[in-house]
């Protein structure tokens, strides 16, 4: 395409931002108007991400859309591109950001133009950081992300909002600081700062461990990983419902996807020799996390742990080193946001009703919300890992692949899925089940329009993932394998998967038998 739709992605929400903040007129006049056209722009951009899936080819690995426009060079330029990876999450963005708005359109009452040019930057900005195919190009964006989710959390957020904001603030700028020496680094010796030509560069074994730890730095708390996980229960406790389902439907993906764009294909040697490391953080974080989460009291603190968890699986997918460990990563990073996501929705839609997220101020929804209690009954079973939901098919080929690499990882990571059932089972049932003995409770009305126009597509894409997952897998076959390929070079750990096959078949024809 000759169009450049990449940039018009990026630079439509920027300009539609600056807008919101010129609007003349009083208060109530604005609110309304930057709410349309917030929802406005944010369709738009869903409908050109859904332009660019369509003229994906999902048969290359090669990154497509390329725009080059030079501006600072040799230092800086607007490189633009996207391979499968990319196009997977750009889609998690624009899908999940006009749902965002709609939540956010009678919650938010104050200052509601910057409200929404915050999350018009954010959309601009989380494009970016996955179209970005210059390394300093994606350090901007990538560190640019803070400053809107800063403000998210700061101005309109809870009580605590400004401790929270400035730590969710400090953990996850110091941790950049040491990826952007580690970027200068490899640009002085490489000689370049194109994202795909490094990604086949081969720099010293020697070098690769620091830089790989350099990016670890700041991946490791993005994600977050266990043990710098703590500023996220406190973010999203404070951030409003819409903050929380960007912060864990998008916000958390750029740790792991940038694992997948840096660390395993740049430093294929040190994510070999570092590989123990990653299992034993994860293996650590699923149990410690998950019984932390069956022990809050706060829904939001719940659901926030259990994303810390979840998000552990993707480090062992990643660190799996086999095509179905890294595709089942990305799958359970997409569900993940989805899920999660859709949590949050559900957890403010009776906050806004009874303003607490307390489980034991509820009980018995069911009973004067049964529609409400349906979604959110789905959206508990696929964080569970329920088949037929998106959270089964991640973390199935996740255990399927990383079985290969270590079956011990594999043991401690399965409990994870049980803790999980045990602690969103105790979620759903104090919630929506029992008699209700807190009168506030019966007067609560079940979904309305705006509501159900913000957890209907999320529950079918649920389920059609659930159902469908090679739509979402295809994409990222191709790239993957690129980069299963650079890491066997380098020496990844392969274990053969001895399966009995029916007479007649061969392993081509066999799931998940070694080729």
């Amino acid at each position: 395409m000759e169009f450049p739709i990449l940039s018009v992605m990026i630079l439509l929400p920027l300009a539609a931002g600056a807008l919101l903040l010129l609007l003349p007129g009083d208060e109530a006049g604005k609110a309304s108007t930057a709410r349309w056209i917030a929802l406005g722009t944010t369709l738009v951009e869903l409908i050109l991400g859904i332009v660019l899936w369509l003229g994906f080819d999902t048969g290359s690995s090669a990154f497509q859309y390329r725009e080059t426009v030079p501006l600072f060079e040799p230092f800086f330029s607007w490189e633009l591109g996207i391979d499968g990876i990319s196009l997977v999450l750009i889609a998690l963005s624009v899908f999940l950001m006009p749902i965002c708005i709609l939540a956010s359109w009678e919650s938010v009452k104050v200052r509601v133009p910057e409200y929404m040019a915050a999350f018009l930057l954010m959309e601009a900005l989380m494009i970016g950081v996955f179209a970005a195919t210059e390394l300093f190009l994606f350090y901007v964006m990538f560190e640019g992300g803070l400053i809107p989710m800063y403000l998210i959390i700061g101005i309109w957020g809870g009580q605590n909002r400004i401790y929270a904001s400035y730590k969710f603030f400090l953990y996850t700028l110091l941790g950049s600081v040491l990826m952007l020496l580690a970027m200068m680094y490899m640009v002085s010796v490489a000689g370049t700062a194109d994202i795909p030509t490094l990604m086949s560069y081969d720099f010293a074994e020697s070098a690769q461990v620091w830089l790989w730890l350099a990016f670890f730095a700041s991946f490791a708390v993005k994600m977050p990983m266990w043990p710098v996980h703590t500023w996220l229960p406190d973010a999203h406790v404070q951030a409003p419902t819409a903050g929380s389902v960007i912060l864990a439907g998008v916000l958390l993906k750029m740790g792991g996807y940038g694992f997948i764009r840096f660390s395993l294909p740049m430093f294929p040697d040190a994510s070999v020799d570092l590989m123990w490391l990653i299992f034993g953080l994860s293996m650590v974080a699923v149990v410690y996390t998950s019984l932390v989460a069956l022990a809050q009291a706060d829904m939001k603190k719940l659901i926030a742990y259990s994303s810390v968890a979840h998000m552990a699986f993707v480090t062992v997918g990643l660190f799996g080193f086999n095509q179905q460990a890294l595709e089942g990563s990305i799958v359970v990073m997409l569900s993940h946001g989805l899920v999660s996501g859709a949590l949050f929705l559900c957890v403010g839609v009776v906050y806004d009703r009874l303003h607490t997220r307390e489980i034991a101020a509820y009980g018995g929804v069911a009973n004067v919300m049964p529609r409400y209690a349906i979604f959110f009954m789905l959206f508990a079973m696929a964080s569970v890992g329920l088949p037929g939901t998106s959270g089964f098919v991640g973390e199935f080929l996740v255990m399927l692949g990383a079985f290969q690499a270590s079956t011990w990882a594999v043991f401690i990571v399965c409990t994870g899925i049980i803790l999980a059932a045990a602690y969103m089972l105790f979620l759903y049932r104090r919630v929506a089940f029992g008699t209700i003995t807190n009168p506030a409770v019966e007067a609560m009305r079940d979904l309305t329009a705006r509501e159900y126009a913000c957890l209907v597509p999320m529950a079918v894409v649920v389920l059609w993932m659930g159902v469908a997952p090679n739509i979402f897998i295809d994409p990222v076959r191709a790239p993957v394998a690129d980069i299963v390929a650079r890491l066997d070079a380098a020496g990844a750990p392969q274990q053969q998967v001895e399966l009995v096959a029916a007479p007649g078949t061969t392993a081509e024809t066999v799931p998940g038998a070694s080729r």
